[in-house]
């Protein structure tokens, strides 16, 4: 690199504020999530994408495609799932590569079970602090971020990034 652009104070302050709110957040829901539920912020995601989904089901490309993930390491996940009797997993007729996963009523109860705690942590540590105007923008900054950082992945396909009207069986609990 020919020319370090180097962060000015103000740059340097945000980044370190990022960076230490970010951390002090993921690492609040993951241990809520954990004492809570037995389950990492990162299943939670992907049951919740699944409670979504038409008939509760996603194709597993379609599935890693919402979460941001590798298609890997959605396997492993939905494979741990599987186990806990919370996911099952189908293969696609029309193309033998192609795999679906499904949320079963075990993994709906679950999700059912875990959400009032992990939305009262993510409001505790991210909206309670906030005003509306410094929510939004943190909605804006974050979306430009994953806009740049996933080009072509944002917003997620299916992602309304709004709580939809349901039927009130089909309520699902909301992601955050």
């Amino acid at each position: 690199m020919e020319h370090t652009r180097w962060l000015d104070d103000d740059e340097q302050r945000t980044w370190r504020a990022f960076l230490s709110a970010t951390r002090l957040v993921f690492d609040r829901v993951e241990r809520q999530m954990s004492q809570d539920s037995g389950m990492p912020q990162t299943y939670y995601e992907l049951l919740v994408r699944l409670s979504e989904a038409p008939g509760r089901t996603l194709r597993m490309s379609t599935l890693a495609d919402n979460a941001l993930s590798s298609r890997s390491r959605l396997s492993h996940a939905v494979a741990r799932l599987e186990e806990n009797g919370w996911v099952r997993r189908s293969t696609c007729a029309t193309d033998r590569r192609g795999a679906f996963a499904e949320l079963t009523d075990e993994g709906m109860a679950a999700l059912e079970a875990a959400a009032p705690g992990h939305v009262e942590t993510v409001r505790a540590t991210v909206f309670d602090p906030l005003t509306r105007a410094q929510q939004h923008a943190l909605r804006e900054a974050s979306e430009a971020l994953v806009a740049a950082l996933a080009p072509g992945r944002w917003p997620m396909s299916g992602d309304t990034g709004a709580v939809q009207a349901r039927a009130p069986e089909q309520t699902a609990p909301e992601q955050a």
